[in-house]
């Protein structure tokens, strides 16, 4: 099962920065490979989300339970159904002088097992690309607002 992380700092509070990771649904307004994030379900300190991407051409749909701990400003999220077999990770905020490192995980299984040892070093370098792309992302909203 390939897993992905990536980290960049940010010259920003993570106070700041969490309440820009909370509002997924606005995710697609800044980050070029989301086509939509919906909010299907909102609870105490969980959500319901509804996910449309567009990698390379293809689609890929899935709904995740994101779970947040306002406490130490973390996120977790795991699929509950879509394209994948597997599809969870975390988002960590850690301070650092004069801002914050956010780490992206990503854990996922393609679910195909025959084509798995040839996709999945194809499919880890695409998450980690689109990983980064969104921690880029949301480092030019919070160190380049418009």
């Amino acid at each position: 099962m390939p897993y992905v992380e990536v980290t960049l700092p940010v010259k920003a509070d993570r106070g700041q920065i969490f309440p820009i990771l909370r509002d997924m649904e606005k995710y697609p307004e800044f980050m070029a490979d989301l086509v939509s994030v919906e909010v299907m379900e909102r609870k105490d300190n969980t959500t319901i989300t509804k996910w449309v991407s567009n990698v390379d051409g293809r689609i890929i749909k899935w709904t995740e339970l994101d779970t947040f701990d306002e406490a130490n400003l973390h996120i977790h999220y795991k699929q509950i159904e879509g394209d994948l077999k597997k599809f969870e990770g975390d988002w960590i905020l850690t301070p650092l002088d004069g801002g914050t490192e956010i780490k992206l995980t990503v854990d996922f299984e393609f679910g195909i097992p025959m084509i798995a040892g040839l996709l999945n070093p194809i499919l880890k370098k695409k998450v980690r690309d689109n990983s980064m792309n969104m921690l880029t992302a949301i480092k030019e909203r919070m160190e380049n607002p418009a």
